[in-house]
């Protein structure tokens, strides 16, 4: 569980007794490439950390899938609105590679706030700091071109080789044959 741990280090300070209880809580679960952590309509019922391997965040209206967000090694996340109102969650989540993950069901976490108080204050870090990076989403959505959006997503990550191509066009906003045509010139 040291990816884990560290993680949670990361953000706060935490007696080893109290990490103990903490990681205690979380249930190791393998995820092969395509399967699903949660489908459209079920509800969000824990939090999960990405050991090794990705997710993908999509929403699927029938006639297209548009790729929200993929989470990598390090993330710690949840649907969040289905999670919080436990009401069927409008994404699907599914592991575009084999993913191993770290998973705490809602009732634990919520136990945790009263026997761990810093594990409010891990909870408020990991939100805040999803907030800020939704917030640079925005801002290159609206400010980058296609192929600005595509450098950077370069630059950030290995994200490029680990996505399927429809995948990635769509989570860039843009046509698989506009990903063509902005890796030819970028070549």
């Amino acid at each position: 569980m040291t990816p884990l741990a560290d993680y949670i280090r990361t953000a706060v300070q935490l007696r080893a007794d109290e990490l103990n209880i903490v990681l205690a809580q979380f249930t190791k679960r393998a995820v092969s490439k395509d399967r699903f952590v949660l489908q459209k309509g079920e509800i969000a019922t824990q939090y999960y950390f990405i050991e090794s391997g990705a997710l993908r965040v999509f929403y699927d209206d029938g006639e297209r899938q548009v790729t929200g967000w993929v989470a990598l090694e390090g993330y710690y996340f949840t649907d969040l609105a289905s999670y919080r109102t436990q009401k069927p969650s409008q994404f699907s989540i599914q592991a575009i590679e084999d993913t191993i993950l770290w998973t705490i069901k809602r009732e634990k976490a919520e136990w945790l706030y009263q026997q761990v108080p810093q594990w409010q204050q891990f909870t408020r870090e990991i939100w805040e700091n999803a907030f800020l990076r939704l917030i640079d989403g925005f801002i290159a959505f609206q400010t980058m071109t296609a192929e600005e959006r595509y450098l950077a997503a370069m630059h950030e990550s290995d994200l490029l080789q680990r996505l399927p191509l429809k995948d990635l066009s769509s989570f860039l906003g843009i046509t698989p044959n506009s990903l063509s045509r902005i890796r030819k010139n970028i070549r």
